[in-house]
């Protein structure tokens, strides 16, 4: 019977150690790598909602550039609108109390997009009118610059200037839309 006791003790141990290494060791080795695959992919996807929630923000600050871009395009006039522009500003330089401006328009340069009509203007009148009317021009909803001025005191009355400026004024050119 001792051989028997043995045999069967030797069975009991061996089933055991040969369902660890046959069966449970095997299906661990499986587990532990679908574990790492789940926290490949899990990073993976966070990344993806990383990626996701930016796309999101850049369309959103896309969406903003085009809206500031149609603002500012509203901004400019077409070409057939530069003239209202000029007796505009010669208007607003008259209210200023400044004598009606002579105005010399330049050749119209390509700007980017856009074109730039150069404005040689002269005026004269008092300086505080002068900066009404500056005020007001850049008051005007049109992209407007003033690229050089010179101003220049008059001696008879006293506080009158000279002024000569270039006013660039942008616009579209409906050829180049």
């Amino acid at each position: 019977m001792r051989v028997r006791d043995m045999l069967m003790g030797l069975v009991l141990v061996a089933v055991p150690l040969a369902s660890y290494f046959l069966v449970f060791g095997p299906q661990n080795s499986r587990i532990s790598a679908a574990r790492g695959e789940i926290r490949h992919k899990q990073e993976m996807l966070d990344k993806l909602r990383q990626e996701t929630a930016r796309n999101a923000d850049l369309i959103r600050a896309n969406q903003e550039i085009a809206d500031l871009i149609k603002k500012t395009e509203a901004r400019l006039p077409d070409g057939k609108e530069v003239d209202a522009i000029v007796r505009q500003i010669s208007e607003l330089a008259v209210q200023a109390g400044l004598s009606a401006p002579a105005m010399e328009s330049g050749k119209p340069v390509a700007a980017a997009m856009y074109m730039e009509q150069p404005i040689k203007v002269t005026t004269a009148g008092d300086f505080r009118g002068f900066y009404e009317f500056l005020l007001e021009l850049e008051r005007l909803p049109r992209i407007t610059r003033l690229p050089d001025l010179n101003l220049e005191r008059v001696t008879e009355p006293d506080g009158n200037i000279k002024a000569q400026f270039t006013l660039s004024i942008y616009f579209t050119d409906a050829r180049t839309n």
